[in-house]
């Protein structure tokens, strides 16, 4: 196997890692993706002359250093190379969400002042055009997939084949410029401009230079011993912050092998067959995959899920603690050992799971039962907690000390401090430049000593020195009684249930919870067909007497779990309802990363929020909807609104009085 044997001396730039990495193990594999189904590889050395070709490229179609090039499309292993292609020419790349709608491009393209921008086919081409007499200094677009755009106007449209053919011819003429501008690049040098999520207002561009991402890559690599041979799969959105450290930063700096999924649609079977040994998604994706298991555990014959229960069980048992190294009985560990043949191994097979030496979920925090399930499979799931202006990394959960209430100790080279109302700071060689053209909110948000507000209210542990993130700092609040109230708490306890897809919780300032309720569409409409349940949409399955009995159970059962914790035993939902529309992204109820975007979504139900709240047993409401073609329309429906049993808490009573 091939060792890394330099230091971070002297690789103060990606293209200056990519040259370590082809002198180093030139002949490693960088990249695959999989197209028509079957996988292409590209060594680190071929991925270079690809990198190369495409720079030179760039110079002859004029992008001068200081630019800015948009990267538009899902993972591919030209889209990668062409944030590098940018950093070798001195431009600055800003990859964008793809599913993003034209009007949200046209903010960040006009932000930025993007020159040109490469995208990965002609859905993609026909956003920018739609906008791009609006931006007056956009002047040259590059498209991977030529399909459909035979007879559209290519003055300013360029196929990414011929703007690499057009490199090489012109190879002599650019060869030194492009070595000059490669030649410049440090640590100071921007290295990739990234927009948040914009939970609250318009997306910020976050500014982070090669210091930011190579310090980071290098300590978090360190920190879990990824090495070259590893793999990963790069399957997230390219525009996420994640995404970039991991298939950019730490791929560079280790060597390892970033694999592309031929679509999203294959993305399941795809990680089956490349079976990464480092893996990452957030909350959302573990959550799906536990509701996929369950549902073929329904539909799977009496003796078989008999087994499965009886095992999974012993799982949960003694799964974690075989995980970490700790003592466990000869029996159990036998029994255990029985577990993985009949039920754990096939299971982490067919999830893709069998090679993962080391995963992570971060973005949102993950429901305990469900983070529980995969390490009791003996999947070794840690959590981290991190952000965009980090460069991703601020805690870690080190081997060994894994749990599902913290997010880990201070990644290497990170200080922490909480502030007197809670809130978490943090300073450390990954934090952003700045707020591209935005000075007010960049001295908002780090002061001048470098220490980052995070906007989360947690708290360090004395005993362990984990970092326990309670719930966003401005959604943490106090109820009438003074109880606290933190929603992401409830939410992630009902989300670990297959049926609920999502849950906004409402009780800041109130004398009670209650709570939106967003059903699972494939885990219900499973649980339908089964039971001979005919339905016609989503809005009428999501009214269903059953379905609603079944969602109230839950909510109890939650409510009884949310008593035990005396600190937030107020926070049990008396009364809820199961919404006639799913959240989605495009009506500005989530963001792009799909986080809920609570006080948007409280305006826009506001008469649902009241009904809550004023005893109704149902209320009517109208709501506008925008179809996948960007059309508008109106769902009606009149909802049913019901009551949940709450646990009563003596101590918590007391104190109230």
């Amino acid at each position: 196997m091939a060792h890394l044997t330099e230091g971070v001396e002297g690789l103060r730039s990606i293209p200056a890692l990519l040259a370590r990495n082809v002198s180093q193990f030139g002949s490693s594999p960088a990249y695959r993706e999989k197209e028509y189904g079957i996988w292409q590889s590209w060594t680190w050395a071929e991925t270079a002359k690809e990198i190369e070709a495409l720079a030179l490229g760039l110079l002859n179609l004029g992008v001068e250093e200081g630019d800015f090039i948009a990267i538009i499309g899902r993972n591919r292993p030209y889209l990668y190379w062409s944030m590098v292609a940018a950093q070798s020419v001195g431009a600055i790349p800003v990859p964008l969400y793809q599913d993003a709608v034209a009007e949200e491009m046209e903010y960040v393209l006009d932000h930025c002042g993007a020159r040109f921008a490469i995208v990965s086919d002609q859905e993609q081409v026909d956003k920018v055009i739609e906008i791009q007499d609006d931006l007056h200094q956009f002047e040259h677009m590059i498209y991977l997939d030529p399909r459909g755009l035979r007879k559209y106007d290519h003055r300013r449209l360029h196929e990414f084949s011929h703007v690499q053919d057009q490199g090489r011819a012109a190879r002599d003429e650019f060869t030194a410029e492009l070595e000059a501008r490669i030649a410049k690049l440090d640590y100071d040098s921007t290295c990739v401009m990234l927009y948040t999520s914009g939970t609250t207002g318009k997306p910020k561009g976050v500014v982070l230079s090669n210091r930011n991402i190579i310090e980071t890559a290098k300590s978090s690599s360190e920190f879990d011993h990824l090495k070259v041979d590893d793999e990963v799969l790069a399957y997230l959105p390219m525009a996420w912050v994640g995404d970039f450290i991991f298939s950019i930063g730490q791929a560079y700096w280790s060597g390892f092998c970033v694999n592309c999924p031929e679509s999203p649609e294959t993305m399941m079977t795809d990680l089956r067959e490349i079976a990464p040994s480092y893996y990452f998604a957030p909350p959302r994706v573990f959550e799906t995959q536990l509701t996929q298991i369950m549902i073929r555990m329904e539909d799977s014959g009496a003796f078989k899920k008999k087994v499965f229960d009886y095992f999974m069980e012993h799982a949960r048992k003694v799964g974690p603690s075989i995980l970490d190294g700790e003592s466990v009985s000869t029996f159990d560990r036998l029994k255990y050992r029985l577990g993985e043949m009949m039920v754990y191994g096939p299971l982490k097979n067919a999830l893709g799971f069998s090679k993962v030496r080391v995963g992570y979920t971060a973005g949102e925090a993950i429901g305990p039962e469900i983070f529980d399930f995969y390490r009791s499979l003996g999947i070794n799931l840690k959590q981290l907690y991190g952000q965009t202006e980090a460069s991703v990394f601020i805690t870690q959960q080190p081997d060994g000390e894994v749990r599902s209430d913290t997010v880990g100790v201070p990644s290497p080279g990170v200080e922490i401090r909480i502030a007197e109302n809670g809130e978490v700071f943090y300073r450390s060689p990954g934090v952003f430049v700045e707020y591209y053209k935005n000075a007010d909110s960049t001295a908002d948000t780090k002061d001048a000593e470098g220490w980052v507000a995070t906007g989360d209210a947690g708290f360090i542990e004395e005993s362990s020195g984990h970092l326990r993130i309670i719930d966003r700092a401005k959604d943490v609040g106090t109820m009438a009684d003074g109880a606290m109230f933190a929603p992401k708490y409830v939410e992630n306890k009902l989300k670990f249930y297959p049926n609920i897809l999502e849950a906004v919780v409402f009780g800041a300032e109130r004398d009670r919870c209650t709570a939106f309720i967003n059903i699972d569409l494939t885990a219900v409409g499973n649980w339908a067909e089964r039971n001979n349940i005919a339905y016609a949409s989503y809005q009428e399955l999501a009214g269903h007497p059953q379905v609603l009995e079944t969602i109230q159970g839950h909510i109890e059962e939650v409510n009884a779990s949310v008593a035990q914790d005396e600190m937030l035993s107020g926070c049990q939902v008396h009364r809820f309802l199961v919404l006639h529309k799913e959240l989605d992204a495009d009506d500005g109820e989530l963001t792009r990363t799909r986080k809920v975007r609570r006080k948007i979504i409280g305006e826009k139900f506001e008469d649902l929020v009241n009904a809550l709240y004023d005893g109704s047993p149902s209320v009517y409401t109208e709501t506008e909807v925008t179809y996948e073609d960007g059309r508008k329309g109106k769902i009606k429906a009149t909802l049913e609104i019901r009551d949940a049993k709450v646990v009563s808490v003596p101590s918590r009573q007391m104190a109230a009085e």
